[in-house]
């Protein structure tokens, strides 16, 4: 039984979760798989270009509140984005060819800061080569690998089988096969995954 994390580095709400979710986890002894994918392509299977806070005002001045108290009551710093949605692909497609590797939820976080900490363009090369930079990374060598065919087949792979699983936003936590949307189900997905694997344990399966 796995416990994924399906992310997308658009995602507001993607943004609290990446940056508490992996302290929460390992104080329930949970290994999280993180899986980026694109919220892009089952958008437009909706019928829509843009991301749902743009096209609809409302819900998107809604959601910029809800995301400031949310990270002020979590301890958590925030910029309002000057561009928003911002472009993730190669982020995404370096963490795609790189899932599971350890260095990768920290990367993950560094991204995340960039854009709603920091306000920088993480479309650019050179934002992302600073996140690699910040871990000791070969920033030029990974940023050459997510430019490869393989990374790019294994980010359209990755959404391919988000569409399969019914994900429709993120971030979205599959515990085993239960999912859970929203950050504001974070905890309970990693309670649910921790109550079955005791169960499975006491069945000694």
């Amino acid at each position: 039984m796995t416990f994924t994390f399906w992310f997308e580095f658009a995602s507001t709400y993607s943004y609290p979760a990446a940056m508490r979710l992996e302290h929460m986890a390992a104080e329930r002894g949970i290994e999280v798989r993180w899986q980026p994918f694109l919220l892009g392509p089952i958008f437009k299977a909706q019928g829509w270009d843009d991301s749902p806070f743009n096209l609809y005002p409302a819900k998107g001045r809604y959601m910029w509140r809800d995301i400031e108290r949310l990270c002020e009551r979590d301890g958590i710093p925030f910029r309002h984005p000057s561009q928003f949605p911002r472009n993730g692909l190669l982020a995404a497609r370096i963490v795609a060819m790189h899932t599971g590797e350890a260095w990768v939820p920290a990367f993950v976080r560094g991204v995340f800061r960039a854009n709603f900490e920091h306000d920088e363009d993480i479309g650019d090369p050179q934002v992302i080569a600073g996140c690699l930079a910040e871990l000791k990374l070969d920033a030029s060598a990974v940023l050459e690998e997510g430019q490869r065919p393989e990374a790019k087949t294994a980010l359209r792979e990755a959404t391919g089988r988000a569409v399969e699983l019914g994900i429709f936003g993120a971030p979205f936590f599959m515990a085993g096969d239960e999912p859970f949307w929203g950050y504001d189900r974070m905890e309970q997905a990693l309670a649910w995954y921790a109550s079955q694997r005791s169960v499975r344990i006491a069945e000694g399966a």
